[in-house]
């Protein structure tokens, strides 16, 4: 006889039961995919459009809810941010066919698209509803599924928008699955669902250990290494205007984005206007004593101080015990050197910006390369210039894929003011070890089968333009509460928050199962 059970054991976190609640997520997003993958481009964008619609109309709504959940960034900077991953993201990509067959006759060349499959989704804190509007328009576009997976700190806001947007996709069209939301994500469950062998490709935006982690998971992955973009204002620049851009992209959205600008490099000759200009756009210029006081509330020995992340100038002066104008924008904490032993000179996610004088334009080049070195290799520069062999000398010398000239480097690296694609993933490429060097797009979620003819003139190349794809063949069963093969499909309800697509509202039986047979091996042992 059993000895009577006195203590529960709580197993919700073991491994059988992390495994079993990520496969039925999984299962109902590659089941969503494999539904996805025949609609035409009509049938695609229709879905596309409904829910760019939506996450338009709410783009003040969500950043509003946003700043309140996390307590930081400007609400009307992250409502311009949500909308410009709504509407504007996809009309960039309209006219981009990456639905059907391609015929390049010339070359004797037909192309199948064969879309990725299911998609792991990683959503910071900083921007998590423009990130997560980008990465679901992107999985649509290409007719991928998507799991999302919220930052704890914006968790809320963000099961709410997918809700609000699953609800969209579904009403026009969409299978059930295609977008899903993990409401109680977890370190564990986390890295169960980037390990699996079910999910097809990761999208990694966050810190560099999960990026890092996501590289590692045996699984494909696109990440995001971190940002710490130089600003090179040189002598030929227009002074006044590169103040103006320099201080409206530092506050915007006080500095989360990763392609705001972090330290400024000047020369001698440029320093006294610059400075002039920068007071005249909000910035205040730290005296030695408080660029001390900055340095130390700033970073620890553990690394940058989360509580300034977001907040604005005059709260991290005040933090600082530093009285500053009311209107202040901007910090600007002079430093005489840039690397390692200089924290001033790292990322720094908040309106501090670092401000060093050069000797040259050579030694300003080589600091800009050394901001990089530090951290931030391969993402974003700046350079104010007149010169095209000053721009083509700097943009050919610094280690990072997108180099903005005479504008915002927050806005302009992500394509807001440049014609660069907009994208809430700057891939880092070569220099910041990602698989990634451009911003990243819906063709990074789809490759294309090749079918290709003998180049010999003589052989004559089929008539494939008369042709269109075929998926022919019995559909597979939809998943009833996650499981595939069940007979019956559930819809989702749009009604509340705990829909069907959430992991914690799938398949209870299921997992109870699992739990039961943890719990019976638990006890033998």
């Amino acid at each position: 006889m059993e000895p009577q059970i006195r203590t529960l054991v709580d197993i919700s976190e073991s491994q059988a039961s992390l495994s079993g609640r990520a496969d039925i997520v999984l299962e109902r997003a590659r089941w969503a995919s494999y539904i996805f993958q025949r609609f035409d481009k009509k049938r695609t964008m229709k879905i596309v459009d409904a829910v760019a619609n939506v996450a338009h109309s709410h783009a003040g709504e969500w950043a509003e809810q946003v700043v309140v959940e996390t307590g930081f960034g400007v609400v009307s900077h992250k409502k311009l941010k949500n909308e410009f991953t709504a509407k504007p993201l996809v009309d960039y990509y309209r006219e981009q066919d990456l639905v059907s067959m391609r015929v390049k006759e010339e070359k004797k060349i037909v192309e199948i698209p064969r879309p990725a499959g299911v998609i792991f989704a990683l959503i910071p804190s900083t921007n998590p509803i423009s990130t997560l509007n980008f990465k679901i328009i992107l999985a649509l576009i290409t007719r991928n599924s998507i799991v999302i997976s919220p930052h704890p700190a914006a968790k809320k806001s963000c099961i709410d928008a997918v809700r609000i947007l699953t609800e969209a996709a579904i009403s026009s069209g969409a299978p059930e699955g295609a977008i899903q939301v993990l409401e109680n994500p977890s370190i564990p469950l986390i890295e169960e669902f980037m390990s699996s062998p079910k999910t097809n490709v990761i999208l990694a935006t966050g810190g560099t250990a999960m990026v890092r982690a996501a590289y590692s998971s045996s699984n494909p992955a696109i990440g995001v290494g971190p940002g710490n973009a130089p600003v090179f204002v040189d002598s030929s620049a227009d002074i006044a205007l590169a103040a103006n851009q320099i201080v409206t992209s530092k506050s915007f959205d006080n500095s989360v984005l990763c392609t705001s600008e972090s330290n400024l490099i000047t020369l001698t000759d440029v320093d006294k206007p610059l400075r002039k200009s920068l007071k005249n756009e909000g910035a205040y210029i730290c005296n030695n004593n408080e660029v001390v006081q900055i340095r130390n509330y700033l970073f620890h020995p553990n690394g940058f101080n989360v509580e300034a992340l977001g907040r604005d100038a005059v709260w991290i002066a005040r933090e600082c015990g530093i009285r500053v104008p009311k209107k202040t924008r901007i910090l600007v904490t002079p430093i005489n050197s840039i690397g390692i032993e200089e924290p001033l000179a790292r990322e720094k996610l908040c309106p501090v910006l670092s401000f060093y004088v050069a000797n040259s334009p050579k030694q300003a080049i080589a600091q800009s390369r050394a901001t990089l070195r530090a951290t931030g290799a391969g993402h974003s520069a700046v350079i104010h210039s007149q010169n095209e062999r000053m721009i083509l000398d700097f943009a050919s010398r610094v280690e990072c894929y997108r180099v903005v000239v005479n504008a915002s480097c927050s806005l302009g690296a992500s394509g807001f003011n440049t014609n660069l694609a907009p994208s809430f993933t700057i891939g880092t490429g070569f220099y910041g070890r990602s698989s990634l060097g451009e911003n990243l797009g819906p063709q990074h979620l789809i490759h294309w089968t090749q079918i290709a003819y003998n180049s010999d003139p003589s052989v004559v190349f089929g008539k494939f333009n008369e042709l269109s794809l075929s998926l022919d063949g019995p559909l597979p069963r939809s998943p009833s509460d996650g499981v595939p093969g069940s007979p019956k499909s559930r819809r989702v309800d749009t009604t509340s928050t705990s829909t069907s697509f959430s992991i914690d509202n799938v398949n209870r039986e299921e997992l109870r199962k699992l739990i039961a047979e943890e719990l019976k091996n638990v006890l033998k042992k």
